[in-house]
């Protein structure tokens, strides 16, 4: 489930980031993508982290 909510808060985050460059469609899209990959791979360590606390 935190990985789910990174990748969408990533890439909102990303998008809003940069629209507010005034980036093209092209620049939107890619860092909403960048964004979203970096958010998903912190919210599977803190997934994996929380698992492997609960042991």
């Amino acid at each position: 489930m935190i990985v789910i909510l990174g990748a969408i808060l990533g890439a909102a985050l990303g998008a809003l980031t940069a629209y507010r460059r005034k980036g093209s469609t092209a620049d939107i899209l890619q860092y909403a993508f960048v964004y979203g990959l970096g958010f998903t791979l912190l919210g599977l360590f803190a997934t994996l982290i929380i698992h492997r606390m609960s042991i």
